[in-house]
């Protein structure tokens, strides 16, 4: 299966959101399952990819071209696609991808939680959806979504398409 985690490029975030993300990396590995990412080197996305590395797993790191520059990009990818824009990455982690973990992040990883959520309450896809909400950081968020279904603007069901975890272990519940 391949596993798509959307998370923080950051590297200024608390060293626990970077070890919640390093854990998740091996669960998703010593699982046999393959990382699909945005191919950072740094914050959660880097995290995530190295504890999987350490596992002996597989990752497939999809970036524009834009972004190979040193530093950047995780050289130790499996599999690296380079694409000509962000709108063309966001395609192929959702194409390339069984499953989506939203780890913290900051508004990329929104952009890309919310398209996939918008895109499963369409029916274009029926690709699990997992949240983890690493120390209640999505908690706000969640409040959020909950109150907008309390008041109608978001159907119920919507909030019944993905499934919030508090540890990486929790994932191999979806897998």
């Amino acid at each position: 299966m391949n596993i798509c985690v959307y998370g923080a490029a950051s590297d200024t975030i608390d060293v626990r959101f970077k070890e919640a993300a390093y854990q998740l990396g091996k669960v998703i590995a010593e699982s046999g399952n393959t990382l699909v990412f945005g191919a950072g080197t740094t914050g959660i996305m880097g995290a995530c990819v190295r504890g999987v590395d350490d596992a002996g797993g597989r990752s497939i790191g999809i970036a524009p071209k834009f972004f190979d520059t040193p530093g950047v990009l995780h050289t130790l990818c499996t599999e690296m696609i380079f694409t000509e824009t962000m709108r063309e990455r966001k395609g192929l982690l959702e194409e390339k991808s069984d499953l989506f973990v939203m780890a913290p992040g900051g508004i990329g990883t929104l952009d890309e939680f919310f398209e996939n959520i918008t895109l499963r309450s369409l029916g274009k896809h029926e690709k699990k959806i997992v949240i983890l909400n690493t120390d209640g950081f999505f908690d706000s968020l969640l409040a959020f979504l909950a109150n907008g279904a309390e008041m109608g603007f978001i159907g119920k069901e919507v909030m019944e398409m993905c499934s919030v975890i508090r540890e990486p272990e929790e994932l191999k519940t979806f897998m």
